[in-house]
């Protein structure tokens, strides 16, 4: 019961949290009929459609979440997914993809409902049958809570492409995914090979971890029949165990910069970097130039060449 306190708990914190995340409207369509707010009006380069896009700055509250479901007001992409993270099926309401939300509710609901009842069953009579379909619900209404998220955060609709929030949540749900929304391909093998190296350090390291502790645990019985002393047995499993320690550091790391990988270079492809490199010298006017002192104004008429206008070059680098 107290894992499922915190785990209440700290799904509430990350609700508010959510809540209190400001909004600034870059990369989402305004209700025009939502009142209280100043209106500018985005005219997209690639094409003749014209996007409203909000110029305030406003913290989300839970009124205006709720609002924002009505579409009565907008919210960001962020808004939206750690919403959804609370309240599932919310986004596919913001998203207008109402008829998602039998298959959202159903699936999940049917996949916790059958986990319980199977759980039930196996408490009752002890069957392993029972306890693998407890397990696979399981996993399905995880998959179906994934799936809610990932449906949202791709058919949330923005005027900016690539879209810096899509790819980072793209790259949290599924890594490299925001990197292949970005285009950025070849970043994804470099993040699943370290991936790969750091899990098989992992399961390496833990491997080796259970098998000093299990050969520590018999010594002290008096059933292990090896040569590793008692002392060897300590040093190697503290030893196995904090380089599985660091390796799942490593994992997580690797994780993290993945998914700012994608935000960075989302916001990379909205910069105009032109092949265009050019360098110019060209004849200029150069104004007179009088100095100041600290107690009196200097004056030109002790030296005329402030006083005189000069002619000389600019040079001037484009890129």
């Amino acid at each position: 019961m107290k894992y499922n306190r915190l785990i209440y708990t700290l799904a509430a914190l990350l609700f508010l949290a959510a809540l209190s995340l400001p909004t600034t409207g870059r990369a989402q369509f305004i209700n025009p009929t939502a009142a209280g707010t100043l209106r500018s009006t985005f005219e997209n380069t690639t094409d003749t459609t014209s996007y409203e896009v909000d110029s305030t700055y406003r913290r989300l509250t839970i009124s205006r979440y709720f609002k924002s479901l009505a579409h009565k007001d907008t919210m960001t992409l962020s808004n939206v997914f750690f919403g959804a993270m609370v309240l599932p099926g919310t986004g596919q309401i913001y998203n207008r993809d109402y008829w998602k939300l039998p298959i959202v509710y159903g699936t999940l609901g049917g996949c916790i409902g059958g986990a319980v009842a199977f759980n039930q069953k196996w408490k009752k009579n002890g069957n392993t049958r029972d306890k693998d379909m407890r397990n696979i619900l399981i996993w399905g209404a995880v998959a179906s809570y994934w799936g809610q998220l990932a449906d949202l955060t791709v058919s949330y609709k923005s005027y900016q492409d690539p879209l810096p929030a899509r790819a980072s949540f793209l790259s949290s749900l599924v890594p490299g995914l925001g990197q292949a929304y970005n285009g950025d391909y070849w970043h994804i093998p470099i993040y699943y090979a370290g991936f790969m190296v750091s899990g098989y350090c992992w399961v390496f390291n833990q491997k080796q971890y259970k098998r000093y502790r299990n050969i520590y645990r018999e010594i002290g019985e008096g059933t292990y029949t090896g040569h590793v002393t008692s002392e060897n047995a300590v040093w190697f499993r503290d030893y196995y165990r904090r380089n599985r320690d660091y390796s799942v550091l490593a994992t997580t790391l690797i994780y993290i910069l993945n998914v700012i990988d994608a935000n960075v270079f989302a916001h990379f492809a909205h910069f105009d970097i032109s092949d265009d490199i050019t360098f110019n010298i060209q004849p200029a006017i150069i104004a007179p130039e009088i100095p100041q002192s600290g107690f009196y104004t200097y004056n030109p008429a002790y030296n005329p060449a402030y006083n005189s206008t000069k002619f000389g070059v600019t040079m001037g680098i484009r890129f």
